[in-house]
């Protein structure tokens, strides 16, 4: 019987190529005391667990890893705690952003180009106190931040498992990742060769995207050279469509962790979120993040499952990465070639699509056709 103990060690050889004797940082988040109760507590307390786990199997094999918890930040996409930045990137480094008034800003997410550069220039002074290895099993994301970014600029090697179940690990996990290289490969090469890509599903959604200057790029949960990135599990092709040309309806069946008990069409115009119609729950929760900023109405990324053994629709880290389906997330691009910087980015998992890819010459390949895929 596969166990926990083996798949931390393909978590931590296969999928991170980690070394002994390499700085590896894991970390995870704990309840707020403010949160509403979610139904999710009991997964959540079982992610902080096994991040723990996963930190001592790290310390017993490679022998220089450590452990870092935090109150969960308000959302996926806000810059976790500066004690997390010292436990990653050393004092050294913090001490620097902070004495040149760059860490608030960038914790904010308002640096500006001068700030966000010079933070570079620092980061990679100090590189060599950087962690090595990052595993990220906080619950809410971390994946859009600069957090994230100067890390990897460092070498440091980042996997990100937000929303994470341990469960996890005897399905999505194991899979066969050479396989799903290649197949990730041939679909993000055959992606990078249209100008624009349009998208149709069964519910309603029709949707079109702007891809001229942005290039996709694959998730293969294979993170072993420096400076590498993904979630895991992983699986999938993804880009930030062009600003202001995405066009079309958006018709959402899925929240992140749940099936909507009705359907929400978000109208889509000049790459933002222009109107949502119908009456579910959840169109609140989108009210709340669009009011606080204008920003979190972009049209942040389009993403293509390329993982057979991922089949969970009730977890949207398990949810973007099943094989035929694509997610369209709202909100920040800034870390995967898009030019919108804010504390938010959400996924929403579309079902069935039918995926074409339009040349610049107007040539058509259906890359996808009613959730099964053609390449």
């Amino acid at each position: 019987m596969y166990t926990l103990e083996e798949a931390f060690q393909s978590l931590f050889s296969v999928n991170m190529g980690a070394r002994k004797g390499e700085r590896i940082l894991v970390f995870s988040d704990t309840i707020r005391p403010d949160e509403e109760p979610s139904g999710e507590d009991e997964r959540r307390r079982r992610l902080l667990q096994a991040a723990r786990d996963a930190a001592n199997f790290a310390s017993r094999f490679y022998g220089n890893a450590s452990f870092f918890s935090f109150p969960a930040t308000a959302a996926s996409g806000v810059e976790p705690p500066e004690d997390l930045w010292r436990g990653a990137f050393g004092d050294s480094v913090v001490d620097a952003l902070v004495s040149g008034g760059i860490l608030p800003a960038l914790l904010a997410k308002q640096a500006t180009e001068a700030q966000i550069e010079r933070a570079r220039e620092i980061a990679l002074a100090g590189r060599e106190s950087a962690a090595d290895v990052v595993i990220a099993m906080s619950n809410n994301s971390t994946s859009h931040t600069r957090f994230r970014s100067l890390l990897n600029l460092t070498g440091t090697r980042f996997a990100s498992l937000p929303h994470f179940d341990p469960e996890m690990f005897f399905s999505s996990m194991r899979v066969d990742w050479p396989l799903l290289a290649e197949r990730t490969e041939r679909l993000a090469e055959r992606i990078n060769r249209a100008a624009e890509i349009t998208v149709k599903t069964g519910n309603g959604t029709r949707m079109r995207f702007g891809k001229k200057g942005r290039s996709a790029k694959g998730d293969n949960g294979l993170l072993t050279d420096p400076g590498s990135f993904g979630n895991l599990p992983a699986g999938e092709v993804y880009l930030a469509p062009l600003e202001g040309t995405s066009e079309g309806v958006m018709v959402m069946e899925f929240a992140p962790m749940r099936r909507l008990g009705s359907p929400l069409e978000l109208v889509v115009r000049e790459g933002r979120v222009a109107e949502i119609r119908g009456d579910e729950p959840y169109r609140k929760v989108l009210e709340e993040r669009f009011e606080r900023s204008d920003l979190n109405r972009n049209i942040a990324e389009l993403g293509i499952g390329t993982n057979d053994r991922a089949t969970r629709p009730d977890n949207i880290l398990e949810a973007e990465k099943i094989l035929g389906t694509i997610h369209i997330a709202l909100g920040d691009n800034s870390g995967f070639g898009g030019t919108v910087s804010t504390p938010f980015h959400e996924d929403f998992v579309f079902y069935g699509p039918t995926l074409t890819a339009v040349g610049e010459d107007g040539a058509k390949e259906v890359l996808l056709s009613e959730g099964k895929l053609m390449i």
